[in-house]
């Protein structure tokens, strides 16, 4: 189920620098939460297994099933909405995963993807916006009077944005010391200019849903591409530096205009 991936030499130099105690692993199936007893397998390549839990106060009556389980005492990995690569800290060492669903994209792409995780893991953000948000997801579950699959989508947009803001001036500082990675991540920022310049006519058209829009709004975030209205209030300092209630505030806000 799991090998350890030999990385490029700028993942490997990326390693050096940011978390080189953490071990990168190929996952032989696509999963999006890997199953329990797959997951407690990872002991056989790592010193120790310390599954996190959160309060059940902290979830609404009608959160999705995925996420109750997470909040639980059960060793979960991996969750809807984490992308291509996952990483955890619920093992000793930290582990990234590469999930195999990355057969067939460009190598500088999945080397960004590597990096990026070995970025996050060295800010030490929660591993999952449920650790972000703490009770405040409730709030934000009033908030966006969304169904509960959409409040799940649209607060895993929120929490990648907030980590974005983050992680965006170590990529654009990359451009000397790891400049294959810096292209990737330009590269890849280049591809979602013009979707993202075009959120609102898609949303007024329906053609976009909110939390799609949140998503990929929030996916740019990152790249440090300019956002239309109303997603440009979370490309701001204000968002990084006082996290979920700006996130809960913003909510609030664009729903009530939304109303409107």
């Amino acid at each position: 189920m799991f090998e350890v991936r030999d990385p490029s030499s700028p993942v490997e130099a990326v390693r050096d620098e940011y978390a080189p105690d953490v071990q990168i692993l190929d996952c032989e199936r696509d999963f999006e939460t890997l199953d329990p007893a797959r997951a407690e397998d990872l002991g056989l390549l790592v010193d120790a297994l310390e599954p996190a839990s959160y309060p059940a106060a902290w979830l609404p009556d009608d959160a999705p099933t995925l996420l109750t389980r997470y909040a639980g005492p059960q060793l979960t990995i991996g969750m809807p909405g984490d992308g291509s690569v996952v990483w955890t800290r619920q093992t000793e060492p930290p582990i990234v995963l590469v999930k195999a669903r990355v057969e067939g994209s460009p190598e500088s792409f999945v080397d960004f993807l590597l990096a990026e995780a070995l970025v996050e893991l060295d800010l030490e953000v929660p591993e999952h916006f449920l650790g972000f948000f703490e009770d405040d997801y409730l709030a934000l579950d009033e908030a966006t009077d969304l169904d509960p699959n959409s409040t799940y989508q649209v607060a895993a947009a929120l929490y990648d944005g907030w980590v974005g803001l983050q992680t965006r001036d170590v990529f654009a500082g990359w451009r000397d010391d790891h400049p294959e990675l810096f292209d990737a991540w330009q590269d890849a920022g280049s591809r979602l200019e013009d979707r993202v310049s075009g959120l609102p006519r898609a949303v007024a058209r329906g053609e976009t849903d909110f939390a799609d829009a949140t998503e990929l709004a929030c996916a740019a975030i990152k790249h440090g591409l300019e956002l239309p209205a109303p997603f440009a209030a979370l490309h701001t300092s204000a968002y990084r530096d006082h996290g979920s209630e700006y996130a809960v505030k913003w909510a609030k806000k664009t729903f009530d205009s939304l109303a409107e």
